[in-house]
């Protein structure tokens, strides 16, 4: 089987994180079942009340093997560029497959399918394990129900399974990626019409705060503590974001929410800049809250799998990435690497694409993977 179709057929889903992604999880889990995988569903309702659903799916048995994981939410597309039909029209141009989710990441996705159909006939003397996660785009719900509950996910753990997030890396054996701490600060105020004396503005409340988040940011990115030279960008890149009620022009704000988001790197120790952050909302009278701290991955470039890896790819050395992925959720892994098709710079764009030539890499990269840990010799 050819990854193109396959990576069309995922594009058509409209599975942006804030909709339910059951169709196409179920396009994968009867994927899965008709190439000879037992399935696991994983499924909860979200706080919008959609449906997520996660698969897990092993073929062969015994300890060992190969997993990909991969995830089937895409970034919304409230624009797209007007030489495509549509973010979820699947559209080739020149060398280059167009659509939301080419890149990040269903056509690593349908390499991985093609690549299991392309091995369908040898005889496995390991297992091949295909984890299809909900909610990576926001916060990786789907990826912490599969590591707390899947009892595949607990074989691939005990058995050390050798384990590859498919995220667009161009192909390129990444050993380490930055985590993710997101922070909620609230300031209270009270509606009222701005010509009188009952408002309290809420902006007005958060700027004492905004200033020392200044200066924090200023301090990440100039001081060596929270600098790691691996990486580019090598700071934390604290990251603040505000917004309103959208009251009138005329009334004063009732509410205002600053996010702090930033990407602790590995060894380092952020809870200082975590407490910083409460202490400056608590003096200012603010509410603060933690909304989530997934640790980095990081695994030792100079491992035994790692070396390895990169001897399959062809490879001369291991990489770091700026971003994060469902590997956050999936430490008690001790083989894991990402490694997938594509470029990351091309992915939650308003004309998202792959190359055709990624797919075909893609494609005979997870084949080789899957031949050297699961199969024996004909």
């Amino acid at each position: 089987m050819e990854p193109l179709p396959i990576a069309c057929d995922l594009i058509s889903f409209v599975s942006p994180s804030h909709q339910s992604n059951g169709p196409i999880s179920q396009y994968v889990q009867d994927y899965l079942d008709r190439a000879g995988f037992d399935t696991e569903r994983l499924q909860y309702v979200d706080s919008h009340g959609q449906r997520k659903v996660s698969i897990v799916g092993r073929k062969g048995k015994g300890p060992g093997g190969f997993a990909y994981f991969a995830h089937s939410d895409v970034v919304p597309a409230e624009r797209w560029f007007s030489d495509s039909p549509g973010p979820y029209a699947p559209t080739v141009i020149g060398n280059r497959l167009f659509g939301r989710g080419s890149c990040d990441m269903k056509g690593s996705l349908a390499c991985m399918l093609a690549a299991v159909s392309r091995n369908a006939t040898r005889r496995l003397h390991a297992p091949i394990y295909v984890t299809c996660t909900a909610d990576e785009e926001i916060g990786y719900g789907g990826a912490k129900q599969v590591a707390a509950e899947s009892r595949l996910f607990r074989e691939m753990v005990a058995g050390e399974t050798h384990a590859v997030i498919g995220e667009p890396t161009a192909c390129e054996v990444v050993y380490a990626h930055k985590g993710g701490v997101c922070l909620r600060v609230t300031a209270q105020g009270i509606a009222s019409h701005s010509s009188g004396r009952k408002g309290r503005n809420a902006l007005l409340e958060m700027i004492p705060f905004l200033t020392e988040m200044r200066a924090l940011y200023e301090e990440t990115e100039q001081e060596a503590r929270w600098q790691d030279g691996r990486f580019d960008p090598s700071s934390v890149r604290w990251n603040i974001g505000l917004r309103g009620t959208d009251e009138p022009l005329n009334v004063t704000q009732s509410q205002s929410v600053c996010t702090v988001y930033f990407r602790p790197m590995p060894e380092q120790d952020v809870q200082p800049l975590i407490e910083r952050t409460r202490d400056a909302a608590e003096r200012h009278g603010l509410n603060f809250d933690i909304v989530f701290q997934n640790a980095p991955l990081f695994v030792d470039p100079a491992s035994a799998y790692v070396r390895q890896t990169l001897k399959l790819t062809g490879q001369a050395e291991a990489h770091t990435a700026p971003y994060g992925t469902d590997g956050c959720m999936f430490g008690a892994l001790r083989n894991l690497v990402v490694l997938g098709p594509g470029d990351i710079a091309q992915a939650h764009t308003h004309d998202e694409w792959i190359a055709l030539e990624q797919l075909e890499l893609g494609t005979e990269m997870y084949s080789q993977l899957i031949q050297h840990w699961c199969q024996a010799d004909d």
